[in-house]
């Protein structure tokens, strides 16, 4: 059996293990959906009253039931109904899964755009003054939340150049690129720039490695240029551990920022993580989440198989 045979196997037990664990924790919050909805009236709610909205809510029955009766759903395919918005579960997140996936996309194109030339950089510069501003750079990255460069952001736009970056709302990239070009490119930045400090510092501890193996002093006695051997022999090798940490980064990021989505305001996975768990949407909680674990298991299957790319003497399965 391939080694891509057998990862897809590990699938559905790993996603039974999430959705035992985020049924339960869900229903250890207090309160429940209807308390959520009402608030304080729920207290003025008759028995009759609060059992016909527990049946509606699909809550009246014992937590075994409940799950067992979600779970032969899920093998339909079927995600269940929101209790919030009324819909199918798996509708409302495909219909959120865009924005996410593109912020997603955007904030790993510039990460990997800025960290991977400055770690090449402070590299081939060590302990030069240009490699540690690099690294003061990127400990600045990874040491500053994203909320405030977020926020900080939102003020130098809107009080220094009397710009408010459009937010609430989302133009798909086919409807129009500018407008959604204004709407991304900064939470992408801020999303981006933490990201891009650790790529820096991962490339340019890989390339120090890889710039003191035989095979690069051998290039060199050979005559090759500094651009050749740097960018040729030493990047390609040195990319594993950027592919590793670019894989669990991209995984988190279409798990959906949730602080950075709810400092701009954008409608992605996760804002509605956020807003279902505060209403006790518990179908939209379990179906988020477990479509949030679908995509960190095809994300660490594909750097799996990235590794074989990158360097041809990695064997997966163990052969």
């Amino acid at each position: 059996m391939s080694y891509v045979a057998q990862r897809l196997l590990t699938f559905p037990l790993i996603l039974l293990g999430v959705s035992i664990l985020v049924f339960v924790a869900i229903r250890m919050i207090p309160g429940d959906a209807i308390t959520a909805m009402l608030g304080t009236e729920a207290g003025l709610l008759t028995p009759a009253q609060r059992a016909s909205l527990a049946a509606y809510f699909g809550i009246d029955q014992p937590v075994t039931t409940q799950y067992f009766r979600w779970a032969a759903g899920l093998l339909h395919g079927d995600l269940g109904i929101s209790a919030t918005y009324g819909k199918p579960v798996l509708q409302i997140i495909l219909d959120r899964f865009p924005l996410t996936l593109e912020l997603a996309l955007l904030s790993m194109l510039i990460a990997l755009l800025t960290g991977i030339p400055l770690g090449v950089l402070a590299a081939t510069r060590n302990e030069r003054p240009s490699d540690l501003m690099v690294r003061i750079l990127a400990m600045l990255g990874q040491s500053t939340p994203s909320f405030v460069l977020g926020l900080l952001i939102i003020y130098l736009l809107s009080v220094w150049f009397g710009i408010v970056p459009t937010m609430g709302t989302f133009t798909p990239l086919n409807v129009d690129p500018l407008a959604n070009l204004g709407q991304m490119i900064f939470p992408a930045i801020t999303l981006g720039f933490a990201f891009a400090a650790s790529v820096t510092r991962i490339s340019r501890s890989a390339m120090l490695d890889v710039l003191s193996d035989d095979y690069i002093r051998t290039a060199r006695s050979k005559g090759a240029s500094q651009r050749s051997v740097v960018w040729g022999h030493a990047l390609p090798n040195a990319l594993i551990p950027v592919v590793t940490l670019s894989g669990v980064e991209f995984g988190y990021l279409l798990g959906g920022a949730v602080i950075v989505e709810q400092v701009f305001a954008l409608p992605g996975l996760g804002r509605l993580v956020l807003d279902a768990i505060s209403q006790r949407d518990y179908a939209l909680v379990q179906g988020t989440v477990l479509f949030i674990a679908m995509n960190f298991l095809i994300v660490n299957l594909i750097v799996d198989l990235l590794y074989v790319v990158l360097d041809p003497r990695i064997r997966l399965g163990g052969k």
